[in-house]
């Protein structure tokens, strides 16, 4: 059972202990349920370019990141820096995140915002929403075309965008270019990082990006920490880029997204 074999078996566990403390129709009667959302796939568009900053306190391959930086400080500084977007961890067990976070960045930024979590569940798209989130994460290692499918639908009928997230071509091809499927799904993420032996190459961004069509809005995720690896991956059709663990690693996170901005 590899890690992300391990996660979903917690987070079956996790959904329907929520589902037991809390309807979904309380969710939906929170204060930001009924709120305009952010389009994450026009930010992308329009701000290039298109950085998504995360904020991550852990993960399960490198442990502790950054135990000591403030959500409102952190995220702010992020958006001042010129980051299009915002992604929050919401998983507990395994990288120390909270809905509180979420609430907060949610609270004190006017930008599209990302739950970063493993969606398994509608349940868990009406919490999105609940929080303020603005785009949910789906993850095609976890889930059949046919979840990805129901899962995007569901969210599309929230007003949620949705972030589809692949690591190879035979998920690509299953779920993001599959005609019944591409219509619910707003931007597509290629993780850069095999979830098998945990190396990381933007070569598979690159390899992938042959195979998406222009019109695409496409991300690639980990291992981006320096200007060329956005030139280059700009070059082959990206539009954005997401990063978390490399400017949480620093001092001051978003110094680290302004400089990297900078240097582009």
């Amino acid at each position: 059972m590899n890690i992300l074999d391990k996660i979903v078996v917690r987070k079956k566990e996790e959904v329907a202990q929520r589902k037991a403390e809390q309807s979904e129709e309380k969710l939906k009667s929170s204060p930001y349920f009924e709120r305009k959302t952010y389009s994450l796939s026009q930010a992308l568009k329009e701000k290039q370019p298109g950085i998504i900053a995360e904020f991550k306190r852990k993960s399960p391959s490198k442990g502790i990141i950054n135990a000591e930086a403030d959500v409102k400080e952190t995220t702010t500084g992020y958006v001042h820096a010129g980051a299009a977007a915002l992604s929050v961890l919401t998983d507990i067990d395994f990288f120390e995140g909270s809905d509180t976070n979420l609430r907060i960045a949610r609270d004190n930024n006017e930008c599209p915002i990302l739950r970063k979590d493993f969606t398994i569940d509608p349940y868990q798209i009406t919490e999105a929403k609940a929080l303020g989130a603005d785009a949910i994460l789906l993850i095609a290692a976890i889930l059949s075309p046919e979840q990805v499918k129901q899962l995007a639908a569901y969210a599309r009928e929230l007003g949620l965008e949705v972030l589809l997230e692949v690591h190879n071509e035979e998920e690509l091809r299953q779920t993001a270019l599959d005609e019944t499927i591409a219509p619910f799904i707003h931007v597509v993420g290629v993780n850069n990082r095999n979830l098998k032996t945990f190396e990381v190459s933007i070569q598979t961004s690159i390899a992938l990006a042959q195979l998406m069509p222009e019109g695409m809005v496409k991300i690639s995720e980990s291992g981006i920490s320096h200007p060329d690896n956005i030139r280059t991956l700009t070059a082959h059709g990206f539009q954005g880029f997401l990063i978390g663990e490399y400017f949480m690693k620093q001092a001051d996170p978003s110094a680290a997204c302004k400089n990297l901005l900078q240097q582009i």
